[in-house]
């Protein structure tokens, strides 16, 4: 039997999880997420709503049999998960419901009727008496087909507690095992659902023998609190989603309510049976299988949950992870802690990477690649590997910057001629501009920099490619020249601009030829050109 601290979870991602709008599953799709749910360790998994639709029917009977009868794959001495259906408070629905889940070897019917005035009037349109008949009468009923029979008094957030408690001591009496609080329509505050729990436990007879079991859903965002809330109170079961999916705003997330036991066990004082370090896995397969995106922000499984990019935090993390993180992202199943390289971030952060990647720089090297670092950032939302390398292969090359690109500017499209204009720093610190008109942005580039640098060199090779992916990638380009009877050069250059890209490329070319003359002298142009060339 599980210790007084022991917390079943149970899981409705496949019942209540579905009902959210266009989240609907086809039966192979539930039958791949039950089996993940029974890796995980779930206590119960609730199929469906098997008189929903003949569909319904048949994926709760294929999860019964296929993942509710043998030991879990993986977890050979663990018994198989409690499979679930759900019942409205009639004789058709617990039918299907028992014929949906009674191939399991440990099958549950979930039968559930309103409490609360507003929807006793407004909804069944039955008095107290007449209500708690029906709920006594139908979880008889079910307790005749199945001896685990849970009751859900809906909407008993604003239910009248006195009433309540009459209803559930005599769902008890009738053969209710488990007894469900639901905070139908996300309610309540976590100290009015802690009380109401807390009350529930005090007050209803027989209460202190079943198990009393929580269900929130997430309308003002509490849904986590309140199950926690109520958790703290006495209740020792938690009903929740993968992912928080669910009707309206959703139900509480199962990874979150669970790392919360985790993380804060010494103030909680409970635990769970579930191996957290599948999380992200089914979280992702919950995503694919429904079509809803997992926003970067989610807590546990978002792709920023362990990701960092204020300078400060990635200071922090460098030092000990603990500044930052209150969980390590390998308990959830997260591949690494990621220092994201943004606007936002540091030196520090940007050296290390730098060095993870087998591209150390340091002193001068290492501030210039870091301002070229943040002036692509301000261009890019993030600033991936494969920029960073491209950035320190400028900062690594062994060729003196004798010429350096001071700035450049293009006119080109469907009309008109190709021009370029371009600014240079010659080795001697003076600025020199040209422009030029070519076949294309590169080629006017080309010929604005031969203008002015004077050197005559023949373009052996030019290639240009993305870094990354997506329209804000970095370009990287490469140029192979040959001047006279030297031996080719080459150079590179990195930009997120493809044409500023290619003209750092080719001056970093003709800086080879410049710095291999045998003379050891540079070459300087005899005059500043201004004028537009052909």
């Amino acid at each position: 039997m599980p210790s007084a601290s022991y917390v079943r979870i149970f899981d409705t991602s496949l019942r209540d999880g579905e009902q959210a709008p266009g989240a609907s599953m086809t039966s192979a799709e539930k039958l791949e997420v039950a089996r993940a749910l029974a890796r995980l360790g779930v206590d119960v998994i609730e199929a469906g709503f098997p008189a929903a639709s003949p569909d319904d029917l048949a994926a709760v009977q294929s999860i019964a049999t296929e993942v509710g009868r043998e030991p879990v794959e993986g977890r050979p001495q663990a018994e198989p998960p409690v499979i679930c259906g759900l019942a409205r408070c009639t004789r058709s629905d617990i039918d299907a419901a028992w014929q949906g889940v009674r191939g399991a070897k440990r099958p549950r019917i979930h039968t559930f009727l309103a409490t609360s005035d507003l929807h006793l009037k407004h909804k069944l349109r039955m008095s107290r008496a007449e209500m708690t008949a029906k709920a006594v009468e139908m979880v008889a009923y079910a307790r005749s087909l199945c001896k685990d029979v849970e009751f859900s008094p809906e909407d008993a957030g604003r239910s009248d507690p006195e009433f309540l408690h009459q209803v559930l001591a005599a769902v008890i009496k009738a053969g209710a095992t488990t007894l469900n609080i639901p905070d139908t329509v996300g309610y309540t505050l976590p100290d009015e659902f802690g009380a109401l729990i807390a009350g529930i436990i005090k007050h209803t007879p027989g209460a202190k023998d079943v198990i009393i079991s929580v269900h929130c859903h997430d309308d003002l965002g509490l849904a986590v609190a309140n199950s926690l809330a109520g958790l703290r109170a006495g209740a020792r079961q938690a009903e929740v989603t993968i992912n928080g999916i669910g009707e309206r705003a959703g139900n509480a997330s199962l990874e979150e309510v669970v790392m919360a036991i985790r993380t804060r066990g010494a103030k909680i004082g409970l635990q769970t049976g579930i191996d957290t370090t599948q999380l992200c896995r089914i979280s992702k397969l919950i995503s694919r299988s429904t079509g809803y995106p997992v926003p970067p922000n989610k807590a546990i499984v978002g792709a920023n949950a362990f990701a960092h990019e204020s300078g400060i935090h990635q200071d922090g993390m460098i030092k000990n992870a603990l500044t930052y993180e209150i969980m390590r992202p390998e308990d959830v199943g997260a591949m690494h802690t990621t220092l994201v390289l943004g606007k936002h971030s540091g030196r520090a952060a940007f050296s290390k990477r730098l060095t993870e990647l087998g591209y150390p720089l340091e002193g001068d090297a290492l501030l210039k690649a870091f301002n070229e670092f943040k002036k692509l950032a301000d261009r890019k939302k993030a600033v991936l590997d494969a920029d960073l390398i491209a950035l320190a292969a400028d900062e690594l090359a062994t060729v003196p910057e004798l010429w350096a690109l001071e700035s450049l500017q293009v006119m080109c499209g469907t009309t008109g001629l190709p021009t370029a204009s371009v600014r240079l720093r010659d080795p001697d610190g003076k600025i020199r501009s040209h422009a030029a008109i070519g076949t294309g942005p590169v080629d006017a580039t080309y010929k604005a920099i031969n203008a002015i640098v004077q050197l005559p060199v023949e373009l052996l090779e030019f290639g240009i490619s993305a870094v990354t992916e997506g329209v804000d990638a970095l370009a990287e380009a490469t140029v192979r020249v040959r001047h006279e009877e030297q031996r080719s050069s080459h150079g590179h250059g990195a930009d997120s601009d493809i044409v500023v890209a290619a003209a750092k490329a080719y001056i970093a070319s003709l800086n080879h030829v410049l710095s291999r003359q045998s003379t050891g002298r540079v070459l300087h142009p005899q005059s500043t050109p201004t004028e537009i060339s052909t």
